[in-house]
């Protein structure tokens, strides 16, 4: 749709370097421009606003997504200067500031994945919550389950609050502010049935946390892994379980499956494996 609307507005050679994807988080579209293209941001900026009806405001990502909060550059090219919106997903919804926050609406089928498995009575930490995507759709989904979700971003763990009470489960979502590794030590040890962990850049080197918060070191762990190298999906899903098996090698376990979660490169792979310790 991008390449069709800007056809009048680039030549051949520029339309085949035009990233067709880009992120719709509510009515606040996040494109990358190629550093060779990037003379004409605001008519690309523009034509994006005129051609995808919902949007209001036009952004350009400058970085990659970088820091202990996980945010990217942005740079404004249309619309209304906001960096506030609200988004919906599964029947929930989510005040989100792109700013201030990660969030991804990538992550979509994964959220209901693994909400889906979630029994009753569960009691879930949520080590790197956000703005309480995964966290509040679990609640959501079943009613007889409680979420601890932390995280060290005070934006979103005000907004995961502020969502809570939005979707109507602010007495299951807990929201903390603070380290993932020094909550689950003073707050939540030997506390949960079940543990997530969607940081992949990092969740290695929380592993050891993520056991300390199950009950008798016993229960499920979704394990994020970033930038697994691979020919293919299935290749990157084999390597990916291979990086599982590695950071659980310590403590008994069994992995129940690794998938592929999307694609953040060529031939590089963002995976999950959800290891039953």
């Amino acid at each position: 749709m991008l390449k069709d609307a800007l056809a009048s507005h680039l030549v051949p050679s520029e339309l085949d370097m035009i990233f067709s994807a880009f992120d719709m988080i509510g009515d606040i579209v996040i494109l990358k421009i190629p550093d060779c293209l990037l003379k004409k941001k605001n008519i690309i900026g523009d034509t994006i606003l005129t051609k995808v009806k919902t949007a209001k405001s036009v952004f350009l990502q400058t970085s990659a997504v970088k820091g202990d909060f996980r945010l990217r550059n942005l740079e404004y090219l249309a619309g209304e200067y906001k960096t506030e919106t609200e988004y919906k997903e599964h029947g929930c919804r989510f005040k989100v500031d792109i700013a201030n926050v990660y969030f991804s609406p990538r992550l979509s089928s994964e959220r209901l994945r693994v909400a889906q498995l979630v029994r009753n009575n569960e009691v879930i930490t949520n080590m790197f919550g956000g703005i309480g995507t995964f966290s509040i759709l679990i609640a959501k989904m079943n009613k007889t389950c409680t979420v601890y979700n932390i995280d060290s971003n005070v934006h979103a763990a005000n907004l995961c609050k502020f969502n809570a009470k939005l979707n109507k489960v602010q007495d299951r979502v807990i929201s903390i502010l603070g380290d993932a590794a020094h909550v689950v030590e003073t707050e939540l040890s030997g506390s949960s049935h079940r543990v997530l962990m969607p940081l992949p850049e990092r969740a290695s080197e929380f592993v050891s946390s993520a056991v300390e918060a199950l009950t008798d070191h016993k229960g499920i762990i979704h394990f994020f892994f970033a930038h697994v190298t691979a020919r293919n999906k299935k290749l990157g899903s084999s390597e990916g379980a291979l990086s599982a098996k590695n950071a659980f090698k310590n403590y008994e376990h069994t992995l129940l499956q690794t998938k592929v979660v999307r694609e953040v490169g060529p031939r590089l792979y963002q995976t999950v494996s959800d290891v039953q310790l």
